[in-house]
């Protein structure tokens, strides 16, 4: 398998990057099973690996943690922090209190002595950000980790980050981990190409779209709303939702498309993100061995541009068909309070 530098960090790392985020009671809960599918895809050549200590509420990092011994210094291993990890105050977000304590905690569960890549999850409107770069910064000299970068960040709130680590001689994130797949291509307007001005490396999430692209799911045949993500989120999947048929329709044309290229829906959708020259790996999170070997399968698929143009076709650049899970809401638009003036000072006249 190929290798790509990750942004400016110098580390190579593989163009597939097995997320674990199906690791434990959220998906497969056979642990040794989990500890298969990570031999697998180190021994098909993947280097790169992301869990998070939310998932399964740290059982994922305990699950890659007994996949790695003995194998560690083979791996660039990935992690994040920011959501809650217990009931109370003060058990998530991006505090340094936090972060001090979060590090130490996925340290244990992954059962080593450093992180080579230690991600912020999510941003967090109650946290300065100088006080997030500020403690991340000070687990790099202390060789915790070994450098950082944020997930799901607004173009923004990046740049931002970059002025605060320059303005105060921080280090800076290094890597951008945004939602990004055929459904899904709000990124391109600005987020990916933020990324490649501030020479950050990107790894992309969800290019399956929550399974809308795995060909499970398809007009004119009845959803099964019984079993995997739709007992999770049953309204992402609702027949009657017009977001919903509007995947369905684009998938069709996807389809066809894969067909005329030669390969599965899947392999279409993970080749795409890979295309982009802002994108340095995609994660795929496969929960079964079985599919661990039909997404590497399509390791050797190539989008030439007529078909990169048909997808511009179904999907215009820069365009979501829905907007993609899990991303997060700026509190200007989910807190009324703060886009409203109080009603006796709306009047433009007193």
């Amino acid at each position: 398998m190929r290798h790509r530098v990750l942004g400016g960090t110098g580390i190579e790392v593989s163009p597939y990057c097995l997320g674990t985020m199906m690791f434990g009671a959220v998906g497969n809960t056979d642990h040794d099973d989990c500890v298969r599918i990570v031999h697998a895809a180190l021994d098909e050549g993947i280097n790169f690996v992301d869990t998070a200590d939310m998932y399964s509420a740290g059982e994922s990092e305990t699950i890659v943690g007994k996949a790695l011994k003995g194998r560690r210094d083979d791996v660039v291993l990935a992690t994040k922090v920011h959501f809650p990890m217990g009931e109370g105050p003060g058990r998530g977000g991006n505090s340094r209190r936090w972060i001090v304590r979060a590090v130490e905690d996925s340290l244990r569960r992954l059962d080593t002595d450093r992180i080579d890549l230690y991600q912020v999850h999510r941003p967090d409107h109650t946290t300065d950000v100088e006080e997030t770069l500020s403690a991340l910064t000070d687990l790099v000299r202390q060789g915790k980790i070994r450098a950082f970068g944020c997930s799901t960040f607004p173009a923004d709130q990046i740049v931002e980050a970059h002025h605060v680590a320059d303005r105060r001689g921080l280090q800076r994130f290094r890597t951008e981990q945004p939602p990004y797949s055929l459904l899904a291509r709000g990124v391109e307007k600005h987020v990916l190409p933020v990324a490649q001005r501030l020479g950050m490396g990107v790894l992309t999430w969800s290019p399956l779209a929550s399974g809308f692209l795995t060909g499970r799911y398809r007009k004119g045949l009845a959803l099964d709303l019984s079993s995997g993500r739709p007992t999770l989120h049953p309204a992402r999947f609702d027949p009657s939702a017009p977001l919903t048929t509007a995947k369905l329709d684009a998938v069709e044309q996807f389809v066809a498309l894969a067909e005329d290229v030669g390969c599965s829906l899947p392999e279409l959708a993970i080749a795409f993100p890979l295309a982009h020259p802002a994108v340095t790996s995609v994660i795929i999170g496969p929960r079964t061995m079985e599919q661990l070997r039909n997404t590497l399968k399509g390791a050797s698929v190539v989008l030439d541009d007529a078909a990169l143009d048909r997808i511009d076709a179904i999907v215009p650049p820069g365009s979501d068909v829905y907007p993609p899970d899990g991303v997060w809401s700026p509190p200007a638009l989910t807190t009324p309070a703060l886009r409203r003036r109080t009603i006796d000072t709306r009047a433009a006249t007193v």
